[in-house]
């Protein structure tokens, strides 16, 4: 048996992302040199929705590209090809990862390691929706949508998005034993 609860609605997902895009043009003086990368699968979208908030703000688009970190895990072994897709170069440019959900900090550690075999960006900044806590690496984002403290086993964070589940949302979904 799970219990679900809902902890950010549509709006509160909006009201978020418009924030973080705020607070990555204050922190970078602008967009110029900056590159959106999404963390496949919900980072991209994620990583679409900020630029579409960026652009707003300073009225430029910036490159978006997808990455696909499956290849590089340490804790999930596949031999699938890379589904990465990135038409510009992160050389020298300020890089900022987007995802979902920072959890142990695994897929960020993977991400690193797909990004260094593309190139090598002046920096790299990291966003997530929302920071759960229980790191196993030393990694912590630069921005965040809503920190929620979980239990580490006994709760998971589901984000669902319209583009993908028809519904933006985020719960807490507590394992019962």
């Amino acid at each position: 048996m799970v219990n679900k609860i809902k902890v950010l609605n549509a709006e509160d997902i909006k009201r978020s992302l418009m924030r973080i895009a705020h607070e990555i043009v204050e922190k970078n003086h602008g967009v110029d040199q900056l590159v959106f990368i999404g963390i496949m699968t919900r980072g991209v979208f994620l990583a679409r929705r900020l630029a579409g908030f960026v652009k707003s703000i300073e009225g430029k688009e910036l490159p978006i590209g997808e990455l696909d970190v499956g290849p590089y895990r340490d804790d999930e072994k596949r031999t699938s090809e890379d589904k990465t897709k990135m038409d510009f170069s992160i050389d020298n440019k300020t890089v900022v990862l987007i995802d979902d959900v920072l959890f142990t900090g695994r897929t960020v550690r993977a991400a690193l390691d797909a990004l260094s075999d593309r190139g090598r960006p002046r920096c790299v900044q990291l966003a997530v929706l929302v920071d759960r806590g229980h790191r196993e690496l030393p990694i912590r984002p630069d921005f965040v949508g809503k920190n929620l403290p979980t239990s580490k086993n006994r709760e998971r964070v589901n984000v669902t998005l319209n583009e993908i589940d028809g519904e933006d949302a985020v719960y807490i979904v507590h394992m019962e034993e």
